[in-house]
């Protein structure tokens, strides 16, 4: 492989020594918030799904439900004969009698209701920007993945392929991954998908309430008040297992379809689902495309007064088990566990280790640890039935056993050194440095204590470990590849493939933990990992891509790791390059061996006598176990050597020794003509064994290891640019209409007793709550409604009066945003419209959340006769059934926008200061205005376009959120710009092409506000 220059860098801002990675692929572009209202999403197609509660979760073996009929048949056949019907239909039913799983309503649904919505960007995220402008350099729109599309095309959703760019997606993992496979073309492209349902029905096992809140009771205070969460709680655990099971099913069957053909999915489960997990999961994917069931260590047992339980899970299946990727990953051996590797070899003298010693690592031994291996295999063969001379004696395999090599590669291993006489057979040595790693199998006991980054802290009630993630990632896929986790919390899976190259898209229902993983993966920093072009391997493996790409490399690219020789005894056996190195040095071992049995016949045999004497001594004195083959090779001199010997091939009584008889070392009393031609003949030999043993490890397979990327010194790596996007929630309009052709309303589940059946349900209940409660305003004004009637229209759902505070009447519209779900700009911008035309002087946005984008349009208001006023809903009066009371007071609170000023800087430089923001608070259903230091994160888009909200400058009460990147960074970036990263005033910067700034604070519980400024002369 070509080596690059040392001088060669990545690509990368060279005066900040910072890089991402960058991929080969395209993805579709999706609307952008901000330009929702002005472009139209086609039709796509609807199935619906109904579920029928009435039967327990257990084993049955007849899917078809036939085999019911059974016991009826075996009891008629008690009495009659059976007709030739009902014969063939018991054979039918025995022949499938295979298990399944059953839970209440799987036999009576035929299918499921879900909608390919349209996904809506809103943040576009780039850590290279924002470093940047910590440093005060220019930013460019490319570094945000941003394809600056002009505008007859921007409106053209899902018809152009643009850059492609990482996702966080808020929204129903059900809907969004059938919007990825249908909308976007994404079907059979995801390599790996990892799911981490919840285990169990706590709060703590579903969802963390606020940002900095990882202490979750089962309290009403902990209970979660965004409605999506509360819709998902419910879908997941209304009839317990049996919701749960029909949940997760579903979202398997969408993720087959989003697999490649060479994908894989992982589900992470407890022992509790475990079992029911597997046989759903065997349905789905069919039970052929089980590949193994991982076991991972976990922090702390379980154990309920029994045994302990410290074990997870991780089932693991192919969509194709016959074509499924698959990366095999190692560790290194514990070499001082390595007890088999019982021998050791110390220039060319073995012996047999002690106990004490099999334990000790082999770097603290003189020598080489090795263990004996068979050197046959089972079966017999013809082929490998010959005798094999060896050490002066003929050996052949036992009954039903062939060897396991040629005779030419057994005399390979005999000139290697690699063969060795024990007792009545001959055995194979392996050498623990011939292949220093093991393979991992499926249990992970190192997970427990090494679950979790160096220095990382847990920031998620049921946040996933690092170390398990990774394992399936880079067994599973190849950089480029995509990765999909419909179940993000803390963003690990994300976190994970950005580590190592991977594309990714993760999706969650909860603002706050997408409010997490942003902070995670937007303030992450990673090492630089060396790239390399591709090989016929990779290109075999992966053939069309998409890879990583890189300005130093011409084509795609990936990481460039670590390999470890693999020597085996086929790669001995089979090495022609071993030959003639044999015949080189044969030569010169055969002539050192005569002078040495010159030498040795001057011997006299007085001195034979005193060596053997020596042996006797020691082996009275230590003992016979003391007594070493090296010590009987320099004591015991030939043919006295031999006794107990069985040679077969050569004279027993040969006064010289051969060659598998040579001493290793010398004695002091040996002539010193002996001496020397001992040395010569060893000098010999070890300058044969340095080639032979050179020529192995040249020609051994090598194997890559997938987890030891090659690190580049002095390139801080950072999160490559990733969107934040949500689904677009249909509208509550009572006309079939709607933004995206065929939506009309929400997913059909399970029914729930005084829950909303759909949009007219859900319209009326909020329309009556807000006519009997009105809206209250700051500072505890109150406006009620003298008249509020339905309307029927799509984006004004009610139109009545109230009275001012001078006692005279205004007209006032009312639109509704949607059940579960934000208010769109989409909604605002419609709505707005219709408002002026119709001469309104109010419009009430009544709803649970208000996205960025909504927030922007209305201070853009182009009708500012129109006076619009942002009304949440409390969230509990949507959660009845989870509360011990449910609210009917003080619905409907108006909140303002985030507390800025703009300030001149200079040399037609801004800067913005953040004073404060009102933040909702729906457990206890007040506005509070609130400090920054409260606010978990407030962001700036120096040159807002009114598409997308692109994230320049980041902010973080907590001081320590930039920490890793500011170390990393010392001497490059002042360390006060990251100060200021956790400040109230934003660093400086200048007029942009818009001529608009944009600010966006983030709560606790991750609802966004935010709030436009304009720029420019008298601003």
């Amino acid at each position: 492989m070509a080596r690059r220059k040392k001088s060669d860098t990545p690509t990368t801002d060279t005066d900040l020594a910072v890089a991402d990675y960058r991929f080969d692929a395209k993805r579709k572009n999706n609307p952008p918030a901000g330009l929702a209202a002005q472009g139209k999403v086609q039709q796509a197609p609807r199935i619906r799904y109904e579920y029928n509660p009435h039967l327990p979760p257990v084993l049955r073996f007849d899917a078809s439900g036939k085999a019911d009929a059974l016991p009826e048949l075996l009891q008629a056949a008690r009495q009659r004969p059976l007709n030739a019907e009902e014969v063939a239909q018991l054979a039918a039913a025995l022949k499938r009698f295979e298990p399944w799983l059953e839970w209440a309503g799987k036999r009576e649904a035929k299918g499921f209701a879900v909608e390919p919505v349209a996904l809506h960007i809103h943040e576009r995220i780039s850590t290279q920007a924002i470093l940047r402008v910590a440093s005060r350099q220019d930013v460019q729109r490319d570094l945000f993945a941003d394809p600056q599309q002009d505008y007859r095309e921007a409106v053209q959703f899902y018809q152009h392929e643009v850059d492609w760019a990482n996702r966080m997606i808020l929204g129903d993992s059900l809907q969004v991954m059938t919007s990825l496979a249908r909308r976007e073309d994404l079907a059979g492209k995801v390599q790996m998908i990892y799911i981490d349902p919840p285990y169990g029905i706590k709060f703590a096992s579903n969802f963390q309430p606020e940002v900095g809140k990882r202490d979750v009771k089962d309290k009403e205070s902990d209970l979660t008040r965004e409605p999506e969460m509360v819709k998902a709680y419910r879908d997941t655990w209304t009839l317990g297992v049996h919701s749960y099971l029909a949940y997760l099913r579903d979202r398997l069957m969408v993720a087959k379809e989003l697999l490649a053909d060479s994908g894989s999915i992982f589900v992470q489960i407890s022992d509790e689902n475990l079992h029911r997990v597997r046989m759903v999961m065997d349905e789905v994917f069919g039970a052929g495309n089980f590949v193994s069931q991982i076991a991972f260590r976990t922090t702390a047992a379980r154990a309920g007064g029994l045994l302990d339980n410290i074990s997870d899970y991780a089932l693991w299946y192919a969509k194709d088990k016959s074509r499924a990727k698959y990366r095999q990953l190692f560790v290194h051996r514990p070499l001082e566990t390595e007890s088999n590797y019982d021998w050791i070899e110390s220039e060319g003298a073995c012996r047999q280790l002690t106990e004490v010693e099999r334990w000790t690592p082999e770097e603290k031994l003189q020598g080489k640890k090795y263990a004996l291996a068979d050197l046959t295999s089972q079966g017999y063969t013809e082929s490998g039935a010959f005798q094999f001379e060896y050490g002066g004696q003929t050996f052949a395999p036992n009954a039903g056993r062939h060897w396991s090599t040629t005779e030419s590669g057994m005399k390979n291993l005999a000139a290697a050194g690699r063969l060795q006489i024990k007792g009545q057979n001959v055995f194979y040595r392996r050498f623990l440095v011939d292949y220093l790693v093991r393979a991992i199998p499926n249990s992970w006991d190192d997970t427990a204590a090494g679950g979790f980054l160096k220095g990382e802290s847990k920031i998620y009630v049921v946040q996933t470990n690092t170390l398990d993630i990774q394992r399936c990632l880079l067994m599973t896929t190849d950089p480029g590849d995509l990765v999909l986790d419909p179940t993000c919390g803390s963003g690990t899976t994300a976190y994970v493939a950005e580590q190592w190259g991977r594309r990714w898209i993760t999706i969650d229902t909860s603002r706050v933990a997408l409010a997490l993983a942003r902070q995670r993966l937007m303030t992450a920093k990673f090492d630089y990992y060396e790239l390399r072009p591709l090989n016929d391997a990779d290109a075999r493996r992966n053939p069309t891509g998409p890879w990583l790409k890189s300005e130093e490399i011409a084509g795609p690219a990936t990481l460039d790791c670590e390999t470890v020789p693999h020597i085996t005894l086929k790669s001995i056996a089979q090495n022609a390059a071993l030959d003639p190195i044999f015949e080189k040095h044969q030569a010169i071992l055969d002539e050192r061996l005569a002078a040495l049995n010159a030498a040795l016949a001057q011997v006299k045999p007085e001195l034979r006598h005193k060596l053997k004497a020596k042996l006797a001594a020691k082996q009275k004195a230590e003992g016979k176990k003391a007594i070493t083959e090296a010590d009987r090779r320099r004591w015991l001199l030939p043919p006295a050597n031999r006794a107990g010997a069985n040679y077969t091939t050569v004279p027993m009584d040969f006064v010289g020794w051969y060659e598998w008889e040579v001493p290793f070392d010398t004695d002091p009393d040996w002539p010193k003509e002996l001496q020397v031609a001992l040395l010569d003949y060893r000098a010999a030999w070890r300058a044969k064994m340095d080639e032979v043993n050179a020529a192995i490890a040249a020609n051994a397979e090598n194997e890559e290891l997938v987890d030891k990327p090659r690190v580049r010194k002095n390139v801080v790596r950072v999160s490559g640019p990733f969107t934040m996007e949500a689904v677009m929630p249909a509208e509550l309009g009572l006309d079939e209409t709607s933004p995206i052709e065929g939506v009309g309303g929400d997913l059909d589940g399970f029914d729930v007793a005084d829950a909303p059946q759909n949009a007219e349900a859900f319209l009326d209940k909020m329309l009556r709550l807000l006519k009997a409660d009105g809206v209250q305003f700051p500072n505890n004004k109150k406006m009620s409604f003298t008249r509020l009637e339905a309307v029927a229209d799509e984006f004004l759902h009610a139109e009545g009066e109230w009275v001012n505070g001078d006692g005279k009447p205004q007209s006032v519209a009312v639109s509704v945003g949607p059940e579960f779900g934000p208010v769109t700009a989409y909604q605002v911008e419609n709505a707005l419209a219709y408002a002026s035309r119709r001469g309104f002087e109010n419009l009430v946005f009544a709803g649970f959340a208000f996205d960025g984008a909504a927030q922007a349009i209305i201070q853009d208001d182009p009708n500012p006769r129109v006076r619009c006023h942002l009304a949440h809903i409390r969230p509990d009066v949507q959660m009845d059934g989870l509360l011990k009371e449910t609210a009917n007071s003080q619905l409907f609170t108006v909140f303002g926008s985030p507390r800025t000023t703009l300030q001149a800087a200079g040399e037609g430089m801004f800067r913005i200061a953040l004073e404060g923001v009102d933040i909702y608070n729906p457990v206890e259903n007040t506005i509070t205005a609130t400090r920054v230091d409260k606010v978990a994160a407030w962001f700036v888009d120096s040159d807002y376009d009114g598409r997308t909200f692109c994230i320049t400058q980041a902010f973080f009460p907590d001081k320590s959120a930039w920490g890793k990147l500011a170390k990393a960074l010392k001497g490059v970036i002042d360390e006060s710009a990251f100060d200021r990263l956790s400040g109230t005033v934003s660093l400086p910067f200048p007029v942009g092409k818009h001529k608009r700034a944009a600010v966006k604070v983030i709560d606790p519980r991750g609802n966004e506000v935010m709030r436009v400024h304009r720029l420019g002369e008298g601003y």
